[in-house]
């Protein structure tokens, strides 16, 4: 009998779990404290997996449905910014990034195999290997991803470990087109002479920085964006860890709802042509990025961004 409910116990902890996740054919659905957080993409189907909605703590869906699914009012630019997802322009001259569809020199990011799917009361963890694929399908890299995502009253914060392993030699080129990188819901987007009413997004940067204008292509180490979502004052936040390569990162941040940290960029981002910011790698070489998305309930300065920060920038 005594093992009888041991073995019970354990088959309901999922249930239990605050931090539950189900995995699917083609996805992995998160739920966090009983309520949906987001649905991670890892299909064939689609040229890089994803995380599509991200949501608050209390429900509001802070990206963009689109292209995964037709909402009215939603603009329909640029169908290769998926919910939450990590590519590049310009991998041996392969663009990853603009890979909506598979003609040209487009490359695809794919599953081999999903390495942890953990369940549990304060944090659950995902984590999965893939591997980057030339439009011949032959491999350029395998990409090692941990994803923990945390259970708390007020804020929803997931943080990344990327480990990009060159299988040949590889550069990443210098481009703005990358690289770790969010399209926001249409109310998060900055007015820039549209309606303040309907478009209510601010950005701002670790440097005080502030609108695209000001922090467009330069370097900081967290960027936030906040606004209304139906109503509500909300905000997400991307945070670069100092481990990170030429940290602080560059911000390919647009008033149009792109949100992005792409260390990659320099000759565009200083409009500079005689700058290089690409990185190459000897096969077996390694690189490692790791990020902090934090979705928190009011405007920057109420979150406490700094603190937050400082907070994860003392992990090791």
């Amino acid at each position: 009998m005594k093992g009888y409910l041991l073995a019970a116990a354990f088959s309901v902890l999922p249930l239990c779990a605050q931090v539950s996740l189900k995995q699917a054919t083609d996805r992995i659905s998160v739920d966090i404290d009983g309520q949906p957080f987001t649905e991670f993409f890892i299909s064939a189907d689609f040229n890089k997996p994803f995380l599509h909605p991200l949501r608050s703590a209390t429900g509001k869906v802070v990206t963009r449905y689109f292209p995964m699914d037709l909402v009215e009012g939603e603009n329909r630019d640029h169908p290769h910014h998926r919910g939450l997802w990590f590519t590049h322009g310009d991998v041996n001259g392969v663009d990853f990034w603009m890979n909506e569809t598979r003609d040209g020199n487009k490359g695809r990011v794919v599953l081999r195999k999903i390495t942890a799917l953990e369940s549990g009361k304060r944090q659950g963890v995902i984590a999965a290997r893939f591997e980057w694929l030339g439009p011949k399908g032959e491999m350029l890299v395998n990409e090692d991803r941990r994803m923990v995502f945390y259970s708390d009253k007020k804020l929803r914060t997931i943080d990344f470990d990327i480990t990009l392993i060159a299988v040949e030699k590889v550069k990443f080129g210098d481009t703005k087109e990358g690289m770790f990188a969010i399209r926001l819901a249409p109310s998060l987007e900055e007015a820039g002479g549209r309606d303040p009413a309907k478009y209510t997004g601010r950005m701002v940067s670790a440097s005080g920085a502030a609108t695209e204008e000001q922090v467009w292509g330069t370097r900081a180490p967290w960027v936030d964006y906040s606004g209304e979502v139906a109503g509500e004052p909300l905000g997400i936040a991307i945070f670069d860890h100092p481990s990170n390569p030429r940290h602080p990162t560059y911000w390919h941040s647009r008033g149009y709802g792109l949100f992005a940290a792409n260390p990659f960029g320099a000759h565009d981002f200083e409009r500079d042509a005689s700058k290089d910011a690409s990185l190459t790698l000897e096969p077996g070489q390694t690189v490692r990025f790791r990020y902090r998305v934090v979705i928190h309930p009011g405007r920057t300065a109420e979150a406490n961004i700094p603190a937050l920060y400082e907070k994860y920038a003392k992990m090791k």
